[in-house]
């Protein structure tokens, strides 16, 4: 559908995870000229995972920006059916360096409403390279900022104490099984060979330091789950960030830095929340290992201090 578009020569995207926009050079100019206090209008398109459609206008008077939106979807017999239009006015926007058009709707506010109502938005732009996209999707799109600290903290292999195992199982399965982690609640916990295989495929650990720093029941040889939730996890504008690779370096002994951007799309349109430099070792196979993480500019002080879902009992 984005191909059948691009030859319309409009600018149109989709909703999958790091999508390149086509014909992206048309939705910059207007957002050069905007920037200039020059008027003018675009029409971007955007395709859904359930093949709906969004036709997104921008329009700029020279003073104010304005979005006319409205969605189709597909009904009975392939029919398409509008399910919703609106015209609004957009109170603030910006167009990043990185290429990100980030915009903040105006919605309704306290005392009208009794709960924030969030009226931002991020689009990329300009297109990551080929090499970036793939290895965002590989490497940290899965993991992200939510249940676990791998890219929200600073470790190395001499100090990999900090690290959240047991929050992190989940996500390594999932990279590795592509589906989700299922517990079925009828044993005591994740077996220790099993939890502690996982663990080391990705990481350089050895099982020993994984049941000293983990929460580990010795006497039933098992690794403690939870499923994430509201009883050990509080809500942030941070967690709901997109990890980006935007750089990839070389940096020797069969390793590479990934500089990894934390792009937040609520509230604060944010497309370096923080920055790090994940160390990565791909290996032949196609498999690979993290080898460390350093949080760049004293990022951490920037975000929420993280929750680790289960205490430690050792």
């Amino acid at each position: 559908m984005q191909e059948v578009l691009k030859e319309k020569n409009v600018p149109v995207i989709t909703s999958a995870p790091y999508s390149n926009m086509a014909n992206y050079s048309k939705m910059e100019e207007f957002l050069f000229r905007a920037e200039q206090d020059l008027p003018g209008d675009i029409v971007l398109y955007r395709i859904n995972r359930d093949g709906g459609i969004e036709r997104l206008k921008f329009n700029y008077d020279g003073t104010d920006m304005y979005l006319l939106a409205a969605k189709v979807v597909w009904g009975m017999n392939d029919n398409p059916s509008i399910v919703y239009v609106s015209y609004t006015r957009i109170e603030e926007w910006k167009y990043t360096e990185k290429g990100w058009f980030g915009y903040t709707l105006c919605v309704p506010k306290y005392p009208e409403v009794s709960e924030a109502v969030d009226g931002s938005s991020m689009i990329r732009i300009k297109p990551l390279s080929d090499e970036c996209r793939e290895v965002s999707k590989r490497c940290v799109y899965l993991l992200g900022y939510q249940g676990n600290n791998l890219l929200c903290s600073d470790w190395d292999r001499s100090d990999m104490e900090g690290l959240d195992y047991n929050g992190l199982y989940e996500y390594l399965y999932r990279m590795k099984y592509g589906e989700r982690y299922e517990f079925s609640g009828n044993s005591s916990g994740i077996p220790a060979e099993e939890f502690e295989n996982l663990i080391m495929e990705f990481l350089p650990i050895t099982a020993e330091q994984i049941k000293k720093w983990a929460a580990f029941d010795s006497e039933h040889q098992t690794y403690d789950w939870e499923r994430l939730g509201c009883l050990n996890y509080s809500p942030t504008y941070f967690g709901t960030s997109l990890p980006e690779v935007v750089e990839i370096r070389d940096s020797g002994e069969g390793n590479n830095v990934l500089v990894v951007d934390a792009v937040c799309d609520t509230f604060i349109c944010n497309d370096a929340v923080i920055t790090s430099e994940l160390t990565v070792k791909f290996n032949d196979d196609k498999s690979f290992k993290y080898m460390g993480n350093k949080i760049l500019n004293n990022g951490t002080k920037e975000v929420p201090k993280y929750q680790y879902r289960i205490k430690r009992k050792n």
